[in-house]
């Protein structure tokens, strides 16, 4: 029987299972059609790939592919995601614990201690262990630097997400006589499923997509060969049959993604239960092991970049500090961040929501049109815009217009994997009530979903600024004449050997980074109500 309290137009809304057909009306057709437009631009360079493979046969597709050289950079690149993977889901997911589910000592401080490494860029960070170990290179060298540098993307929404479960489910767990590690593998880790496929999904196209850091650590992936072969000799079919073959490597990765993800409901009405999150007791041998493993991770993704930065800044002295060039990279790479986190957290929005309230085989062929453009390198997008713009729209050539669409292109998934999950944990019945009650979708979508989904969304912008920051292909290639951003000042420092010289640089994008990691971490205490 209904609750008196309620009227009767809300319980129906709140009591029904949500159905695709509930949401699909004409707010719903206006939110499909905006994520339609955003994934018919993502496809841009995935035409371009086409169109060139198309130009030249299948005779010389056959004989670019079939070759040792792409056998090697496959097998290389295949072994860098199946090393580093799992190894960051299991660095990422034992931090998380420890610092949301024990008595670990200074849990907090280490908390955000291990989000902080997101504030240095990937290639600074092989920039600090090359100029420590000049000899370090090739797969090991590989592996070591991407896990420290990507680790804090499975960290961060694991630790987000352990802070919001609701303690009664473990509690049932525990009464029906589970131990506490059957019931962290039964009961915690399917509840942190879409957290450690999200942030995995990002790492690994990180790992596809990356040129600065293996470039400097001599580790040749796809990325670096289609760099150096469009850099060498312009070799225009070549290097986009190896896009072609780094896009099928993101489609199996979707693939497997998709499949792990599952269609799970996450979301709960109400607060669940109104008490702190348990919190485990560690003996004195496991307390020692833990702040070890912390105390290490730390050193290595902190401690080596920072003390090798000012290495360099005392043997620089004042005469690197060339405040002339420095200041105007430091605003424009202000001004292009602020402008592409806006608009790719916006364009991240429908995809998000349709993700969740309508999932469908719609939904999945329009969010993989984005995912496997964001795993080409930033050269690709870049030429397959500089080719459109300049058949189609010569009047954006080579503005900031291009070059803000290329983010968009490169780094929707980034809002889109915190979007998604903000949106997850908004309950859809909070949405049919307010459908109920005369709502427009579009009004309820922004007055209930969004607010609720906003941690998630400042989460998304955050990420996406500080790809921005750190981007250098696309910059290089699309920006205006006259455009320096501190990624490609580093980058022309570094390319000349000059590593005091790039050192400011390198300083500065951290300092720069670094409040956007604290709104990281904060937003993600917010998201579980803390």
């Amino acid at each position: 029987m209904l609750p008196e309290t309620l009227p009767a137009g809300i319980a129906p809304a709140l009591l029904a299972k949500p159905s695709r057909g509930r949401f699909m009306g004409r707010g719903g057709a206006w939110i499909t059609g905006l994520a339609v437009l955003v994934s018919l631009l993502a496809l841009l360079p995935i035409a371009f790939v086409v169109g060139v493979s198309w130009q030249v046969g299948w005779e010389q597709i056959e004989a670019l592919v079939l070759r040792p050289r792409v056998g090697e950079l496959l097998v290389n690149t295949v072994l860098l995601v199946l090393l580093t993977l799992p190894l960051c889901v299991v660095l990422g997911t034992a931090l998380a614990w420890l610092t949301e589910r024990s008595n670990l000592p200074g849990r907090r401080a280490w908390s955000l201690l291990a989000v902080a490494p997101l504030a240095v860029p990937a290639f600074v960070h092989s920039y600090a262990w090359v100029s420590l170990v000049p000899s370090i290179h090739g797969l090991p060298a590989g592996v070591l630097v991407s896990v420290i540098a990507y680790f804090p993307f499975l960290y961060l929404p694991v630790a987000a997400t352990l802070r919001r479960l609701d303690p009664a489910i473990e509690d049932v767990a525990q009464s029906l006589g589970l131990k506490p590690w059957a019931v962290f593998w039964r009961v915690v880790v399917p509840q942190l499923r879409l957290a450690l496929c999200g942030g995995a999904l990002l790492v690994g196209l990180h790992l596809l997509a990356e040129y600065g850091l293996y470039a400097m650590i001599r580790f040749d992936t796809f990325t670096t060969a289609i760099f150096d072969q469009f850099k060498s000799t312009f070799n225009g079919p070549g290097a986009n049959m190896l896009a072609t073959v780094l896009a099928l490597c993101c489609l199996a990765m979707l693939t497997a993604e998709s499949a792990a993800r599952g269609h799970a409901r996450y979301a709960r009405v109400g607060s669940g239960s109104a008490r702190e999150q348990p919190i485990v007791r560690l003996g004195t041998r496991t307390t020692v092991l833990a702040l070890a493993l912390q105390g290490a991770t730390c050193l290595l993704a902190l401690g080596v970049p920072l003390l090798t930065l000012g290495k360099w800044l005392i043997a620089g002295g004042a005469q690197v500090w060339h405040w002339s060039e420095l200041l105007p990279a430091l605003e424009q790479t202000l001004l292009l961040g602020v402008a592409g986190a806006v608009l790719t957290t916006c364009a991240a929005v429908p995809i998000a929501w349709l993700s969740i309230r309508a999932p469908g085989r719609l939904q999945r062929v329009l969010e993989s049109c984005n995912y496997i453009t964001s795993s080409l390198p930033g050269i690709v997008v870049a030429l397959a815009l500089v080719t459109v713009t300049i058949h189609f729209a010569r009047p954006i050539y080579q503005t900031t217009i291009t070059l803000l669409l290329a983010y968009l292109l490169m780094f929707v998934p980034r809002a889109l994997v915190s979007l998604r999950t903000g949106i997850a944990q908004a309950p859809v019945e909070l949405e049919n009530m307010a459908r109920s009650l005369g709502r427009s979708p579009a009004r309820a979508l922004w007055l209930i979903t969004l607010r609720l989904a906003a941690p998630g969304a400042a989460a998304g912008a955050a990420l996406v600024f500080l790809a921005i920051t750190n981007e250098l292909t696309a910059t290089l290639l699309l920006a205006p004449n006259g455009t320096r951003t501190l990624a490609t000042g580093f980058w022309a420092m570094t390319s000349e050997i000059d590593y005091a010289a790039a050192a400011p640089y390198a300083l500065l994008m951290i300092l720069l980074s670094l409040p956007l990691t604290g709104l990281l971490y904060q937003q993600s205490k917010r998201t579980a109500g803390r």
